[in-house]
């Protein structure tokens, strides 16, 4: 049965979290189930490949920079100006539509200096906030290395630079019948209704190995051993707080990429095994047929985003998740001979959840698309004497957002942001 359960674990690619010397204590009480991890969640959205944010939040309308509208078609929704896209997209979710929905609740920075722009180290760098390290972890791993390293899939990533510092398990579950299995780990094929023990026969074989471990706790042990046996204790306790994911697995996998991913994420979120998500969805890097291209996938992007804030509200966790929506690199102002936008270092990025104060635009670019320094006191674009913000700027923030500026893990990996150079009241 556990033997199985690792099986999934190993099939799925998933790393369990528990810790690695485990005192009496935790041994005797091994057969008790991890307390949920009530929130906040973290859900980071990869665009992946450059997205043209032109077609969405930083709309240009003159210099032949888009060429599916005109300066005077550009929209406003209370303090955002975006693109018109409800005649363009072929399917998904418009930017009318979205901003509609979310616009109040939505904080976007324009104008992100991300210093290159190729695929592999800008994708590292706004997932990290350090440029010239392969060490740093992602946000997203961070922040579940701090508040919930004992999560069972403390943080899930589905693809995209996913890097943790050695900080905390990466796992992966890509599809949700592997979920399924995995919650069910006591069950045959992850069938609920067909458990390998009854609960009389399995209290007490947990029983039996509780008192087991009770009697090995004096004893010294070789440190491959030692693992070992962390390694059983933490398939027998994760294995019981899976099983809380069971509930919010939806009976029917939807068709979108990103609700997929989602369902899996939330499910794991709602039953407190989850702290973090890294999200993507890709095909951005429109070098040919750019409009027809981005028209295809940002109206899928949005739609997955509203799918999420839907689903959340559903399972009553929306009031605790944040949302991170990024990508690597922006599309240059010019149009290739392919009719494609090639790579541009000058991107944006949104947010939005809990603590973020919504209806607002920070940050610009210039009629050329050239990122406008930023005040950082009064985050005001002043081009003379502002800075360029760049990712670390952004991750400093969102450090401090989430409270972990201070942790261990966080100073052990530095991001070098002088104090004046703070975004202060980013988050409202």
């Amino acid at each position: 049965m556990r033997r199985d359960f690792l099986k999934w674990c190993t099939m799925a690619g998933l790393g369990l979290a528990a810790p690695m010397a485990m005192g009496t204590a935790q041994q005797a009480h091994a057969s008790a189930e991890l307390p949920p991890y009530e929130g906040p969640y973290y859900i980071v959205i990869n665009a992946s490949g450059g997205w043209d944010t032109t077609c969405l939040m930083d709309p240009k309308g003159v210099g032949g920079i888009n060429r599916l509208y005109q300066e005077a078609d550009i929209l406003t929704d209370g303090n955002h100006r975006f693109a018109p896209t409800a005649k363009h997209k072929q399917e998904g979710l418009s930017n009318e539509d979205f901003y509609a929905r979310f616009g109040r609740e939505l904080l976007v920075l324009n104008g992100l200096d991300y210093s290159v722009n190729n695929h592999s180290p800008c994708s590292r760098y706004m997932a990290t906030g350090k440029l010239d390290s392969l060490a740093y972890p992602t946000f997203a791993a961070l922040v579940a290395a701090c508040q919930g390293p004992a999560c069972p899939l403390s943080f899930l990533t589905f693809g995209n630079y996913s890097a943790t510092g050695n900080l905390v398990a990466m796992s992966r579950v890509p599809y949700l019948p592997s979920l399924q299995r995995i919650a069910n780990a006591d069950a045959i094929e992850g069938n609920a209704a067909a458990p390998y023990h009854e609960d009389f026969a399995q209290s007490r074989i947990d029983a039996a190995l509780a008192e087991r471990r009770s009697a090995r706790a004096s004893q010294p042990l070789l440190p491959r051993s030692q693992r070992a046996e962390s390694m059983l204790y933490a398939a027998q306790v994760n294995s019981k707080a899976l099983s809380r994911v069971t509930p919010f697995i939806p009976k029917e996998i939807p068709r979108q990429r990103l609700a997929q991913q989602a369902e899996i994420a939330l499910a794991s979120f709602k039953a407190g095994v989850c702290v973090s998500a890294n999200l993507s969805i890709g095909q951005f890097d429109s070098h040919a047929n750019n409009d027809a291209d981005q028209m295809k996938l940002i109206p899928e992007l949005l739609e997955g985003i509203a799918g999420i804030l839907q689903r959340a509200e559903e399972i009553s966790i929306r009031e605790k998740l944040v949302v991170i929506i990024q990508s690597e690199m922006g599309r240059t102002p010019d149009y290739n001979q392919g009719n494609g936008k090639d790579h541009w270092s000058i991107g944006s990025v949104m947010f939005l959840g809990p603590g973020i104060r919504g209806n607002r635009v920070i940050g610009a670019t210039d009629a050329r698309q050239f990122a406008v320094p930023l005040n950082p006191v009064s985050l005001q674009c002043e081009s003379e004497t502002g800075i360029r913000v760049r990712p670390e700027h952004i991750h400093e923030a969102l450090r401090t957002f989430a409270g972990i500026h201070e942790h261990p893990h966080s100073q052990k990996f530095p991001l070098g942001i002088k104090k004046e150079e703070q975004l202060q009241g980013l988050w409202g």
